[in-house]
This record gives structure tokens, sequence and C-alpha cells, in this order.
């Protein structure tokens, strides 16, 4: 009786090492899991909806990473669709149509002015630079203002 359970009991504990050497062998891979986005969102102040020739309104922004990751860096960009207008960061460079440009702080304020008396509709892009091989995320955003001369 006692040569029995010894054998049970070795059999069992031969069976329990096989199964939890599988288990761990199988549940491994060599595929290293790199985050290749890195989400974000932006918020944006309330602003006028209404904008007359020769006027500026200003646009306040904050990037909210939804993590902290090092060495992120995040570029604008913007296209006009409709009306005639500049957009400017606020202590920088006027900005111009589908170019990017780096920004310095996640909190950004742009200044657009109105260049012609029509309905003024641009697009603005927030891109996301950490590494070259990486993939970007992006927030695209757009701008609608009406004319308060017409």
């Amino acid at each position: 009786m006692e040569k029995t359970n010894k054998k049970s009991f070795g059999i069992i504990a031969i069976l329990s090492l096989v199964i939890a050497a599988v288990c761990s062998l199988t549940s491994c891979s060599d595929d290293l899991d790199v985050q290749q986005s890195y989400p974000f969102t932006v918020e944006v102040m309330p602003y006028a909806d209404k904008i007359a020739k020769g006027q500026t309104i200003e646009l306040r922004f904050e990037i909210k990473p939804e993590g902290n990751y090092a060495n992120t860096l995040y570029t604008i960009r913007y296209f006009q669709y409709d009306g005639e207008g500049s957009l400017k960061l606020v202590d920088g460079p006027v900005l111009v149509n589908n170019d990017r440009v780096l920004l310095e702080s996640k909190t950004f304020r742009l200044n657009y002015t109105a260049k012609s008396d029509e309905a003024h509709k641009f697009l603005v892009v927030v891109e996301d630079v950490c590494c070259p091989l990486h993939k970007s995320s992006n927030v695209a955003m757009t701008f609608m203002f009406a004319s308060l001369d017409k």
C-alpha cells in the first residue's frame, strides 16, 4: 500500500512538473511588446465663433497625454480651407499651410487674424514625435468662424 502511494505521488509530481514546464514555455514569446503609439488628447478653451476682417482671436490649447512617455515631442500644422487669414503661435512663428512646427510646451496659444471679410475654416493637427521608428498619433481639429462683416 505504501509502495503504491509513493508511486502515485511520484507520478503526480512528475506530471505536475511537466505541465508547469509546458505552460511556462508556451506562454512566453520572443516578441518584445513595444508600444508604437502614444495616445493623447488636446483640450481647447472656448473661443468666439465670429470674426471681422483685421480681428484677431486667441485659441488656447493643452495637450493631455494618456501616460508619461520620455522624449515625446509634439508638432503642429494647419490647413486653411475657407477665407484668408494667418495663424501664429503666440511667442512663436507664423504657421505656413501644411508645414510642421515643433511645439515647445504642452500648453500653447495660437492667434488667428482674419485677412478677408468672408467665413473662415481651417484644420489644426497636433502630432506626437517620439522617435523615427514609432507610429505617430495625431489629433485633428477644425475651426470655423462666421464673418461679422456680412
